[in-house]
């Protein structure tokens, strides 16, 4: 995986938890959820990378 594509990724899931947690301080559900997709989201992109450089594509 490349630098770059870390980086997205780690940002996407911060991002994320940034949204969760105000989502949850200001009892906004929708905020948090949408938080918590972005969360998943970075987690699963860093999952295929992770398998793409498993085989070396």
């Amino acid at each position: 995986m490349g630098i770059v594509d870390k980086a997205k990724n780690a940002a996407e899931k911060l991002v994320g938890r940034g949204k969760e947690t105000v989502g949850k301080h200001t009892d906004n559900t929708a905020l948090e959820t949408e938080g918590k997709k972005d969360q998943a989201e970075g987690n699963l992109k860093s999952a295929g990378e992770d398998v793409k450089d498993a085989f070396g594509k």
